[in-house]
């Protein structure tokens, strides 16, 4: 017998639909529903509300088959599929994390298909594979920030057990494995959970209607959040998540979600015998958000860190728009490399007011931050998703790599960085539903037409030739100023472990010197010194040694460097 349970508070009738047989279900005072079934253990099956002979797929629904429309269908990890045994796992702190999406990572977009570029990876050096979402999400391509079931996986990847098959290859080439889960949001296709119970609050914020963790009923809806993060970890053996825009998360109640997760995940770790952690993405720049929960924070591993980002970006690219504009002088990315956070309360430009709050440098580890020079927010929220491959030169590529990598941070690099992809990363959605299809083409343009983009330039999201030409391009990896870009990340990443002062967490130890106008800068940790120049005039930097790693052939001394313009060298006294 199979037990079949659903939370469903609102409805005053729910009858099960197994295999196209409808049986009663009797409800809890808890809200609960449940029926005991005899059924095969991969029967499909879903819910009838009230008087609606509508099937409706289970909101905790472990695998969709066909699409988040139609009947979900009974799926359990099989023990004997599991070859991971024998890994150990590991925190995220301090380790290269490579962000890639499933379905523009190969032409194929599966994960059987990436399964077979991981000893690129493990060639390239990173610790970690950092999938975006892989929850059901409406259509056969998309981005994945839009699911609606967020227990099950995107069938068009693979499915549940192709998750496990990626999980247990990338366990096998010690490869740890987060997931990128999104709880601030429901996507507009297929979402039919406000009609079991109150999912959704009254508030909204930049993708919809928020979810409701904090107002009547919330118990539940912070449970099914909780489980579903869990799951990921236990069922699936990921080794953590990165929680998608935690700043979205309005909890007004005592014990924040976060905390409640973190305390959780904790347990559950040492319940599975291995680290689990959790990368939280917030623009709050509020260190609580990394703070011990002893200590009165929430308790997360560690957080993007876009200050970082920006300050790489706008420094080496000279952008100054938007987001962009407290940034680009040397001064700023020197505070931000040595604070964490460039705004620490103080004023923002962009926000109109003062922004975020001071790192306590001497408690809280630089590990618990991650850095980046792009990410897919990054480059595809820009009008055409193009990359900064797209528009800088290989040597100004290699200095924000320098400046990531060589920093003291926990570094990710977004798919294809490490050899300057041509490849855009676009938004693209397929939207089966006509009207959303339109409506997300048209909203795009006029956002951006709103910034002074002609429209005609905005790639239709709905447009497959949007989705396929987000793909990577592998065969470039062999060629002239790629393979010479992919060798210098290789460097960097194997520097940060063969070089004791480069994995030295703390701020304070960190020292950065630089010349506004001769457009250089040097990090500083310990012996070893990264110098970057920014410029496209050669200059003379007053730190020398022994050469470790260069951009460019610079002149070394044991009291200076001369670089190239565009480029760096790593020295060590």
């Amino acid at each position: 017998m199979t037990e079949f349970r659903v939370w469903a508070p609102r409805p005053e009738r729910v009858r099960l639909d197994v295999e196209g047989a409808l049986h009663p279900m009797t409800q809890s005072d808890d809200g609960w529903w449940r029926a005991e079934v005899d059924t095969a253990p991969d029967a499909r099956y879903g819910y009838v509300l009230d008087d609606d002979p509508t099937v409706l797929p289970d909101p905790r629904s472990p695998r969709q088959p066909d699409g988040v429309h139609a009947r979900s269908q009974l799926w359990q990890p099989d023990p004997d599929a599991w070859r991971d045994g024998s890994w150990a796992g590991r925190s995220i702190e301090g380790a290269v994390i490579y962000e890639l999406h499933v379905g523009t990572f190969t032409p194929e977009g599966t994960f059987d298909s990436a399964i077979g570029r991981l000893d690129h990876l493990v060639d390239l050096g990173v610790d970690f594979v950092e999938l975006m979402p892989v929850n059901a999400f409406g259509g056969t391509h998309g981005w994945g920030y839009d699911g609606v079931l967020w227990y099950a996986v995107h069938e068009p990847y693979g499915g549940p057990d192709g998750l496990v098959r990626l999980v247990n290859a990338c366990h096998e080439r010690g490869l740890g494995v987060l997931i990128d889960a999104v709880f601030n949001h429901l996507g507009p296709s297929g979402n039919y959970m406000p009609r079991f119970g109150p999912y959704l609050s009254s508030g909204s914020n930049p993708w919809g209607e928020s979810i409701n963790i904090s107002g009547p009923d919330a118990d539940e809806v912070r449970r099914h959040i909780i489980d579903c993060a869990l799951r990921w970890m236990r069922e699936f053996h990921a080794d953590g998540l990165r929680l998608d825009a935690v700043h979205a998360l309005v909890d007004t109640t005592a014990i924040h979600i976060l905390e409640e997760l973190s305390a959780e995940t904790d347990a559950l770790a040492v319940e599975l015998g291995r680290p689990l952690s959790l990368i939280a993405e917030s623009d709050l720049n509020d260190p609580r958000l990394i703070t011990p929960r002893d200590r009165g924070g929430l308790g997360m591993t560690a957080q993007w860190d876009d200050d970082i980002h920006h300050a790489i970006h706008s420094a080496v690219s000279g952008e100054r728009q938007g987001y962009y504009r407290d940034f680009g002088t040397l001064e700023a990315l020197a505070v931000t490399l040595r604070n964490g956070y460039f705004h620490a309360g103080t004023y923002s430009s962009f926000r109109h007011r003062r922004h975020g709050r001071p790192l306590d440098t001497a408690t809280i580890p630089a590990t618990r931050l991650l850095a980046y020079t792009l990410t897919h927010d990054q480059v595809g929220n820009r009008a055409v998703g193009d990359r900064p491959s797209q528009n800088l030169t290989f040597g100004q590529l290699a200095v924000k790599a320098a400046l990531a990598l060589g920093s003291p941070y926990t570094a990710m690099l977004f798919m294809g960085e490490e050899w300057g992809s041509s490849s855009p990363f676009q938004f693209f959605s397929s939207h089966p539903e006509p009207e959303l299809a339109r409506a997300t083409a048209e909203g795009r343009k006029r956002e951006f037409a709103e910034h002074g983009w002609d429209a005609d330039e905005i790639p239709d999201p709905q447009d497959p030739q949007t989705f396929l030409r987000s793909k990577l391009v592998w065969d470039e990896l062999g060629d002239g100023e790629h393979a010479r870009l992919l060798s210098t990340y290789k460097a960097l990443i194997a520097l940060r472990r063969t070089e004791p002062d480069l994995a030295d967490p703390w701020l304070d130890h960190l020292r950065v010197d630089y010349d506004e106008q001769r457009r250089w800068i040097v990090m500083h940790r310990g012996a070893v010194a990264i110098a970057c120049n920014l410029g496209a005039d050669p200059v003379e930097v007053p730190v020398g040694g022994r050469l470790l790693l260069a951009w460019g052939e610079p002149a070394v001394s044991a009291e200076s460097t001369r670089l190239d313009g565009h480029s760096f060298a790593i020295v060590k006294s």
